[in-house]
């Protein structure tokens, strides 16, 4: 996400990171290169402007020029007026009431309905919440058809009338359903249309006044740029939402939806959609999208999604494993599987500090553990517990079996006698440091 802005700020700033003479006109060139850098991104002109006049004025009044790393502080105080320009900080979402209703709105298009089955996902597994989703899209069957796959992918209730054309009196119905059913959070997925119109909008007002929801969220397609942020106030001068979804981020995006939204709507990014799964989805912070867009990666955002799939009792037994010699390719495999759970592959390498950047030509697939594992998975039981038996007669096997070749098959055991080396070493002192770094960041 936003890699040819972030390409562009980087060269941009390039020239003020070093130990050169800093002086105004090549701050203001810098500026006037970072203005580009947003333009292009399809923020809008005058939000552009007001965000290089904002950092010139910042960066003259803290002596810039006079310090000993001007570079370094000029790049913190772009950092600084980017996570502004966003929001500033992290709104979570409003979970009072009993129970709670959030209303989706949106275009059609713009990811409204699989966004919900994410939202309803999140709130069940992070959130422990019961949750029931609604149907009330009555124009397009194919909609409700959509809600009741997802509802099944994860394992959420979803509450449809067949037959009712009336959104207002089916989401009013639901709510009631809720209650009598034990279910403490409801999210309505509205019908959306390509464009706004009057129909649409009084259809979602009348919704909204019926079920007076805690929470009313904006979806928007964030490869549309500027246009979502036009859809974004048409939305908002109707409903007074509190807060925008921005969807489709893993795709090519410009970035222009996410600096400009906040500014034109007053409303708070509140989630981002990051990929196609129902877990791909995260809680927007300003401050990180920040350093993402600088190329400084989301080491935060790394390490706890991490600690997501950490689980200790696993942890000691693996431990055990290891100090014993008894560390296998089912626990390998094991550990690919949840570095798997943590997200895309290309997601989870722009989280790392200067990677993005480094491997910006690099098409990472998300199937970029599919050789490994249909190695692994060629192997017997008796070969995955006890590496060690694999001879060259093994390895043809497991390679035809594989459909790889004994080279790879030599790679990856190469590749396993080196992890298991590394994971022994830390069974020392460092590596129990970092277990206890890791505990204490939760």
């Amino acid at each position: 996400m936003f890699n040819n802005l972030s390409e562009k700020l980087d060269k941009a700033l390039h020239t003020l990171k070093g130990h050169g003479k800093i002086n105004e006109v090549n701050v203001a060139e810098t500026l006037k290169e970072v203005r580009r850098a947003l333009l292009d991104a399809d923020v809008n002109f005058k939000i552009a402007k007001q965000f290089t006049n904002t950092v010139k004025e910042k960066a003259l009044g803290q002596n810039v020029l006079t310090t000993l790393n001007p570079g370094q502080l000029m790049v913190k105080i772009v950092k600084d007026e980017l996570t502004e320009l966003m929001g500033g900080d992290t709104v979570g979402v409003n979970l009072g009431g009993s129970p709670t209703v959030i209303l989706m709105s949106g275009l059609q298009g713009s990811g409204k309905t699989t966004f919900s089955g994410k939202l309803a996902n999140y709130l069940k597994t992070k959130k422990t919440k019961q949750v029931l989703l609604v149907g009330c899209d009555v124009y397009r069957p194919a909609a409700i058809n959509q809600l009741r796959i997802v509802g099944e992918q994860i394992g959420v209730e979803v509450y449809a009338e067949e037959g009712n054309q009336n959104p207002v009196e089916i989401s009013s119905n639901a709510i009631k359903h809720a209650k009598a059913n034990g279910k403490n959070v409801v999210i309505i997925d509205t019908a959306g249309r390509l464009a706004v119109d009057e129909e649409m909008m009084t259809e979602i007002s009348n919704i909204h006044k019926a079920v007076t929801p805690q929470e009313t969220l904006f979806v928007v397609d964030s490869m549309t740029g500027q246009d979502a942020v036009n859809t974004a106030k048409a939305f908002n001068d109707v409903l007074n939402f509190d807060g925008v979804v921005l969807t489709k981020l893993d795709g090519y995006t410009r970035g222009g939806a996410a600096l400009s939204i906040k500014s034109v709507v007053d409303k708070p990014i509140k989630f981002i959609g990051t990929g196609e799964k129902m877990d791909a989805v995260d809680v927007f912070h300003p401050d990180r999208m920040a350093d993402r867009i600088l190329g400084m990666g989301d080491v935060v955002s790394l390490v706890e999604r991490a600690q997501e799939q950490y689980d200790e009792e696993e942890a000691r037994k693996l431990q055990k494993k290891i100090a014993k010699n008894q560390f296998g390719f089912d626990d390998f495999l094991s550990q690919i599987q949840q570095i798997k759970k943590m997200g895309s592959m290309k997601d989870l390498v722009g989280m790392i500090p200067g990677a993005g950047k480094a491997m910006k030509d690099v098409d990472i697939d998300d199937d970029a553990f599919k050789g490994i594992e249909a190695i692994i998975h060629s192997m017997t039981p008796e070969e995955r517990s006890k590496p060690t038996v694999i001879n060259a007669s093994r390895k043809k096997r497991i390679a035809k079996g594989s459909g790889t070749s004994v080279q790879e098959v030599n790679q990856l055991m190469k590749q396993f006698n080196q992890m298991s080396k590394m994971m022994k070493m830390m069974q020392g002192g460092g590596g129990k440091r970092m277990m206890q770094m890791m505990k204490g960041m939760r």
